[in-house]
């Protein structure tokens, strides 16, 4: 069972921003699956599910090709193109998921106000099986760095869609 790190009401539509440094790698791989178990559980209309980057470095590119191989062969179609955050995502998305402490950190930077650093989250904090405190970033890695990734976002957005949907009340309450 996933750690409820927080306590938020959602509105009907559930938005939900992941982020990672470049938007290349970690983060459209977690949208392509947080989208894959919204569709196979037939939700897709109760969720908005996008991914951006901290930098603009890779602005409008597709994801990684590595990463791109290695989501292809779990079955996975990453489609997205790269972009970096804005201002508005702040206000828009109910959830901004950072991979690591770092894309945490600057998150909360270029947060505009204490309300929405109430929105900005670590994806390992959804995991269910897996015991690990960030996740990591695989650009300069080899193929086990890629895999990881994918078995860590599988986990954590298994958690996540679970504690979407069910009551939870977070850690400390």
């Amino acid at each position: 069972m996933a750690v409820c790190p927080i306590s938020i009401t959602f509105a009907p539509m559930k938005r939900i921003l992941f982020i990672c440094l470049g938007n290349i790698c970690r983060s459209p791989m977690a949208e392509t699956i947080m989208k894959k178990i919204v569709d196979e559980m037939g939700r897709n209309q109760d969720f908005e599910i996008d991914s951006a980057g901290l930098i603009s470095y890779h602005e409008g590119e597709g994801a990684d090709p590595r990463m791109k191989a290695h989501a292809s062969r779990r079955g996975y179609r990453i489609t997205h193109l790269s972009r970096p955050i804005r201002e508005r995502d702040f206000r828009h998305f109910d959830l901004i998921i950072g991979m690591d402490d770092s894309n945490i950190d600057r998150l909360k930077r270029l947060s505009p106000d204490l309300e929405t650093d109430q929105k900005i989250h670590r994806m390992t904090d959804f995991c269910i099986e897996k015991v690990v405190d960030h996740v990591p970033d695989p650009y300069y890695g080899g193929s086990q760095g890629f895999e990881n990734v994918i078995d860590i976002l599988e986990d954590a957005c298994q958690g996540l869609f679970q504690w979407i949907n069910e009551s939870c009340t977070p850690p400390n309450s």
